[in-house]
């Protein structure tokens, strides 16, 4: 039972895209073997056949090679194709997951990526950097370097906005109760962008959310931990 999953790689492989990293702690959940490929930002080709330019993307090949777009897309496909040891378990538990989803999307990362977007810019590819920059620049309206400066200042505004997710983890294990689910998957993924991309920290060891992270990144014999899937790929 194998799923093809196109991941963003960069440098020597390196593996940092919090899209790619939840559907993979949820291809790991299913208990699916995952074949992976990974795309450089300049390597829009080998994803040409999804009709789109965006990683992730996965080719089931269990289900006559179907394609699905889109980490929350691929997440309910996952679920509703393979529904053994499900991401949600319930429609309340779907719905909880998509306001993480929509969370991160407008809150964690916009305050994340300018901390950390110089340092992502150096585990780049060589060959991606001009691009990545040259997009970036224009999305920001400033030089990288310049949009980091400044992020030790800008942290503790950022930590205040965790205070929810620190009550919640600081009472259980995970986010999903006693036992991960995708809103972990969602939450975890996008800790591990800036984890994988650059050394600065967001988080002090005594946070509740450091403890919860930690816990995550060592489910599935440390699967987070390996956060290169060959230098070749």
């Amino acid at each position: 039972m194998t799923i093809v999953l196109y991941d963003l790689k960069g440098r020597d492989g390196l593996r940092y895209s919090p899209y790619c990293w939840r559907i993979r702690y949820a291809l790991t959940h299913k208990g699916l073997d995952i074949e992976d490929v990974g795309v450089g930002f300049t390597e829009k080709e080998k994803i040409a056949f999804s009709g789109q330019q965006l990683v992730p993307v996965i080719v089931d090949r269990n289900n006559g090679g179907k394609v699905i777009l889109d980490s929350w897309q691929i997440a309910n496909y996952l679920d509703d194709t393979y529904p053994n040891k499900p991401l949600f378990g319930s429609a309340a538990a779907r719905g909880t997951a998509r306001f993480i989803n929509n969370w991160v999307g407008t809150t964690f990362f916009p305050q994340v990526g300018p901390m950390i977007i110089a340092d992502l810019f150096q585990r780049v590819r060589d060959v991606d950097q001009p691009y990545f920059r040259a997009s970036r620049e224009k999305r920001y309206g400033v030089a990288l370097e310049k949009l980091q400066e400044g992020r030790e200042q800008r942290l503790p505004a950022f930590s205040a906005s965790l205070e929810p997710l620190r009550m919640l983890v600081k009472e259980q294990d995970f986010i999903c109760g006693e036992t991960p689910g995708y809103a972990d998957y969602i939450l975890f993924g996008s800790f591990q962008w800036p984890g994988n991309a650059s050394d600065f920290e967001l988080l002090a060891e005594d946070d509740p959310i450091y403890v919860w992270r930690q816990r995550m990144a060592g489910l599935y014999d440390g699967l987070a931990q390996r956060a290169k899937f060959g230098p070749t790929n």
